[in-house]
């Protein structure tokens, strides 16, 4: 099965500090690109009440569709590789079999017949490695917003917080709380 833990650190940016750390952090053209995602749902909001979150990703030529979970160290991410044909059936209240994700919704009682696409968020990436962490930069546009992020990916928590609160401190920017990327898209609806 498809699997990985995310470990990461987010804190969401004004537009000036986004702009100072993409200047300090000296991020260049080869580090950026866009991803769309493409959020799913129950209409009973079955995966919010479990913490969980279902997108699909359309990064460069690649759709791929992830699950993620609450785990003890992170994120669990299950993983499928979709065509885009499939993704479109995805959208268009048609999904097609996802088996590595049908099966962890299956554990959480959702079936997978009961998901509904709700919208999507188009991100502006920057991408940079940073004394063993990735520092990502994200400007995203959803539902008529556009709002600013800070992520830290790390492979060890502690290493990471430590990056990333020296990160903040460096420049300024205070510690904000940071709802995820698909909790601010499905707020933004209300």
């Amino acid at each position: 099965m498809s699997q990985e833990i995310e470990i990461e650190f987010k804190n969401l940016l004004k537009e000036e500090e986004y702009e100072a750390l993409v200047s300090a952090l000296a991020f260049s053209t080869e580090d950026r690109f866009t991803q769309t995602n493409y959020y799913f749902e129950t209409d009973q909001f079955d995966l919010r009440d479990k913490l969980a979150a279902l997108r699909i990703r359309k990064k460069g030529d690649t759709w791929t569709a992830t699950l993620k979970e609450p785990h003890v160290d992170g994120l669990l991410e299950t993983h499928d590789t979709l065509t885009e044909e499939e993704a479109y059936q995805w959208m268009n209240e048609a999904p097609v079999t996802a088996p590595n994700i049908e099966n962890q919704l299956a554990a959480l009682g959702i079936p997978f017949s009961n998901l509904s696409f709700k919208g999507a968020l188009t991100t502006e990436r920057m991408e940079k490695e940073y004394k063993d962490t990735l520092v990502v930069l994200d400007r995203s546009h959803y539902n008529n917003v556009t709002d600013y992020e800070l992520e830290l990916e790390a492979k060890e928590a502690n290493h990471g917080k430590e990056i990333f609160e020296q990160l903040l401190q460096q420049h300024n920017i205070p510690s904000r709380d940071t709802p995820n990327k698909i909790q601010r898209f499905f707020q933004s609806l209300l």
